[in-house]
């Protein structure tokens, strides 16, 4: 004859799928009488219009390699997300309960007692708490509230592209857009600074000349104009490219020449 252990619930971990909120996975965690332990992943299809159903279930949940421990409500592991953490080990016991899984508010649990028995023996032990606004509510309804429930639960991630990482009241963004203003006049009275068409015309070969042994972007800074204007203005004078590169090979190739030719002038 087969003994028949008992046992306590240790974890209970629900979790719902965050593309199709109709699949429901629960991760079951018993401590036997011997002080072993066992663990039951199960999956249920929460229909909206029709009757609960388990299923044969993947372990999907354990194949993440994450430890039971570090679970909490809220968190995302792949396409799951928490809406239920129970440890027994863990204070206070005094967690939110989703409505979906509340058992005076969603009778079609009933219908999965794998699942519905074990939330009855937390619930029995004065685990969670539940929102007494959501009495006498429909299973329609409650399956609404759950949605909004999960969706509050879900963490905003700095990388969501559909909405700003942090909300922003109405005096922050007028005084974002002073700034922005601010900065617009600053930038528009720095192009107002900039060289005349007189200046450039003053610009002789002279004052060129100083800046050849630099690129032509430091020379421009260092004139106050810019590139295409100082281009012009070499055009102007005869000057097609700026020597800088040219003067600078020329340079090397003086270089070489004395290492070259040194040791023979000294023979000499």
């Amino acid at each position: 004859m087969e003994l028949i252990q008992t046992y306590s619930i240790k974890t209970l971990l629900v979790f719902e799928h965050t593309i199709n909120k109709e699949l429901i996975k629960s991760l079951h965690v018993y401590r036997l009488e011997d002080g072993k332990e066992k663990e039951d992943e199960r999956e249920f299809v929460f229909r909206r219009d029709g009757p609960y159903v388990e299923m044969a279930a993947n372990p999907l949940l354990r194949s993440q390699k994450f430890r039971v421990s570090e679970l909490f409500h809220g968190r995302v592991t792949g396409l799951w997300l928490c809406i239920f953490a129970f440890h027994a080990d863990r204070l206070p016991h005094l967690f939110p309960i989703p409505p979906v899984l509340s058992i005076t508010r969603n009778p079609k649990l009933k219908s999965i007692p794998n699942l519905a028995d074990d939330l009855q023996m937390i619930f029995r032990c004065g685990g969670g708490v539940e929102d007494e606004r959501m009495s006498g509510v429909s299973p329609e309804e409650t399956f609404e509230e759950n949605q909004n429930h999960s969706s509050r639960s879900l963490p905003v991630f700095d990388q969501d592209l559909n909405c700003p990482p942090n909300s922003v009241s109405a005096l922050q963004l007028s005084e974002t857009q002073k700034g922005e203003q601010g900065i617009k006049g600053i930038i528009m009275m720095k192009k107002k600074k900039r060289a005349t068409s007189k200046d450039v015309s003053r610009i002789a070969m002279e004052d060129l000349a100083k800046y050849f042994d630099v690129p032509i972007v430091e020379a421009s800074k260092s004139l106050k104009i810019g590139v295409t204007v100082l281009k012009k203005r070499c055009r102007e004078l005869g000057i097609p490219r700026w020597p800088h590169r040219k003067i600078k090979s020329l340079d090397g190739l003086i270089r070489d020449l004395q290492v070259l030719f040194f040791p023979f002038c000294l023979s000499i």
